[in-house]
């Protein structure tokens, strides 16, 4: 590919894959590994105040699971070389619904500015999937 040439559509599906499958399974797991630590960043949370236990994050840990299960589904789509539109409306939606809950809740004053960083990287993973979209129908043309 010359210099200065984008890269073809399809690879920067596969790219962005790599990426958002990474990025979710990072967040994903963290409070999994570490509840202590993912509350010193994002402050802490009150999913645990029924029982009292530390270990009972209900809340954190469902979300955790989901972020970790939409990774892996990433990941698997990124490790086969061919992103399906299932992958790529999966990268948008759960990009858009976790960067619209991190900026509502962040106006509401119910969870950390910290989560403000978040929804700036889902910005980010919504546009470049929507570069990468436009990207296909203009080769398809």
């Amino acid at each position: 590919m010359p210099t200065g040439d984008k890269p073809p559509p399809a690879r920067l599906a596969v790219w962005l894959c790599w990426f958002q499958g990474l990025y979710f399974a990072a967040t994903g797991v963290w409070p999994l590994i570490s509840i202590r630590t993912f509350q010193a960043v994002t402050g802490k949370k009150t999913d645990h105040l029924v029982t009292g236990s530390e270990a009972d994050h209900w809340l954190v840990n469902t979300v955790a699971v989901l972020v970790l299960a939409c990774g892996a589904t990433f990941l698997a789509a990124a490790w086969r070389g061919r992103p399906s539109i299932e992958a790529a409306v999966l990268g948008v939606t759960s990009a858009l619904g976790l960067a619209a809950i991190d900026v509502v809740y962040v106006a509401r004053r119910v969870i950390a500015p910290i989560y403000l960083a978040d929804a700036a990287v889902e910005a980010m993973i919504i546009a470049a999937w929507l570069a990468s979209w436009l990207g296909d129908r203009r080769a398809s043309c």
